[in-house]
């Protein structure tokens, strides 16, 4: 039994118990929009503002929602961001301050984009959104891309790294504790299975919903891991958390990109649970993996591997 009193501190507990006073363990149990409720209200307790000198801009890329903020500088990089919440929760407003953030401390353009969500829209539908959204904005601006995204949206930006292979791609992409396929019945998914903010059962949960009951554990734009091929990957950057189910993930990807002669490289913040994002502000270690996360985002963008 994993002691998660000695392994989490007392900040990222006060940030556990106060994101269960707006989204509880069992909020699974509530009907979709019983779920997205609560999240929602989680989402506006936590939301941090927009920095000075950030604007933003709703739009949309053939009826597929994104928000483009600007810094005001003369950005000649553009990150793509895709949002967390399970494919089931979450858009535009979830991680609004956190692409703001990036915004203006990187100086980088960030487009987040609003997939359709599960289970009124099964998979595929949220990667070929993900997919489309990044060929136009590939097409549309100038300079590099930037592929991130933070647990489902890190799953997303990892596919669409891999379906654009063989063409115009992103320079990196930086992965925040993705779910990206691995063994539910192995390593992490077994000691942290009641890991605090993300259980076992909630990926099981995920992973039904979102590919409707069908087998979908071959499908890379699915489960990257389960890519057999992972050459030609942009330089990546992984940040997955010690006490998450999916922490593996982000190793084994690491792993199998270095296997293929890429670069990549893989930090589990040491005590952090999954969702610590929105931790950055209330939490020592949170904020100290933000700022590596920017950093990384930061280089790759340049066209620097810091790693």
């Amino acid at each position: 039994m994993t002691d998660y009193a000695k392994l989490i501190d007392a900040e990222t507990w006060a940030f556990v118990d106060k994101t269960n006073s707006h989204y509880p363990p069992d909020a699974i149990d509530l009907d979709m929009a019983g779920q997205r409720a609560v999240y929602d209200r989680l989402c506006g307790a936590f939301h941090a503002g927009i920095p000075n000198g950030v604007t933003f801009t709703d739009e949309a890329i053939n009826a597929i929602p994104v928000r483009r903020y600007e810094s005001g500088k003369d950005a000649d990089v553009t990150v793509v961001y895709y949002h967390g919440g399970g494919f089931v929760v979450g858009g535009l407003h979830s991680h609004d301050d956190v692409c703001a953030e990036i915004c203006q401390r990187s100086g980088y353009r960030v487009i987040s984009v609003d997939y359709r969500l599960c289970p009124e829209h099964i998979h595929p539908a949220a990667f070929d959104d993900a997919l489309e959204a990044f060929r136009h904005i590939r097409d549309t601006y100038n300079g590099a891309i930037v592929l991130a995204g933070d647990s489902a949206g890190g799953n997303l930006a990892a596919a669409v790294a891999h379906a654009t292979r063989g063409e115009k791609t992103a320079v990196g992409q930086v992965l925040v504790y993705p779910g990206l396929g691995g063994n539910r019945n192995a390593g992490s998914y077994v000691e942290h299975a009641e890991a605090p903010m993300l259980r076992s059962v909630d990926v099981d949960f995920y992973a039904h919903i979102r590919s409707g009951g069908k087998d979908c554990s071959k499908d890379p734009t699915y489960a990257p891991l389960c890519d057999t091929d992972f050459s030609s990957l942009p330089p990546t950057a992984i940040f997955s958390a010690q006490c998450d189910p999916i922490s593996d993930d982000g190793r084994d990807y690491r792993d199998a990109i270095l296997g293929a002669g890429g670069k990549a490289a893989w930090f589990n913040d040491e005590g952090l649970v999954h969702g610590h994002l929105r931790a950055r502000h209330s939490v020592k270690r949170a904020k100290e993996s933000f700022d590596r996360i920017v950093a990384a985002i930061d280089a790759l963008g340049k066209g620097e591997w810091p790693y």
